[in-house]
């Protein structure tokens, strides 16, 4: 299989989906939506499936799901949580380049109104901004390309990513 797909990473709110479907446009790519294929294959919302079973039961729903989608040619976003899944991450990268959309936290914070009904996995007594603080790393640590989405148009984010990863594979 080719290495052409891309994976979006990033925090709830980084943009990951909307930017997803404009990169799927110009690049001429299918899009995915990690959250919506939870969804469809649970047939229930994300923060219903938290609710009801808890942090660690979406988890493993979530990495079951998520490995199984096989693609070729699309643009993935697999939801906030993914690079807690090193197979899964691997094999995304094996697949395709995985993007990191880098946004401050004053930005996400700014973003998230809808925390309650996001699906956002929360440990007990742990913060947005902790959560932030935890996953930035992995981000880092996993990302083949970062871009950072502060202060630009939702056209000039996806046009970045189209161009950075057209320069990544040559």
């Amino acid at each position: 299989m080719a290495k052409n797909n891309i994976i979006l990473i990033g925090m709830a709110g980084a943009g990951k989906s909307t930017t997803g479907v404009v990169v799927a446009k110009i690049m001429q790519k299918d899009f995915i939506d990690g959250d919506l294929v939870i969804q469809h294959e649970t047939g229930k919302g994300l923060q219903e499936i938290i609710n009801t079973y808890g942090n660690e039961e979406f988890r493993k729903v979530e990495e079951k799901i998520l490995s199984e989608i096989s693609a070729d040619n699309v643009v993935i976003a697999p939801g906030g949580s993914a690079i807690y899944y090193p197979d899964l991450i691997e094999r995304f990268k094996e697949n395709g380049v995985v993007v990191y959309l880098e946004v401050p936290f004053e930005e996400i914070m700014k973003r998230l109104s809808n925390l309650d009904t996001r699906g956002v996995t929360l440990a007990e007594g742990q913060t947005i901004e902790d959560l932030y603080e935890e996953r930035r790393p992995l981000y880092e640590m996993h990302a083949d390309i970062t871009i950072n989405t502060s202060g630009k148009t939702l056209s000039e984010t996806a046009r970045e990513i189209a161009d950075a990863v057209t320069a990544y594979l040559e």
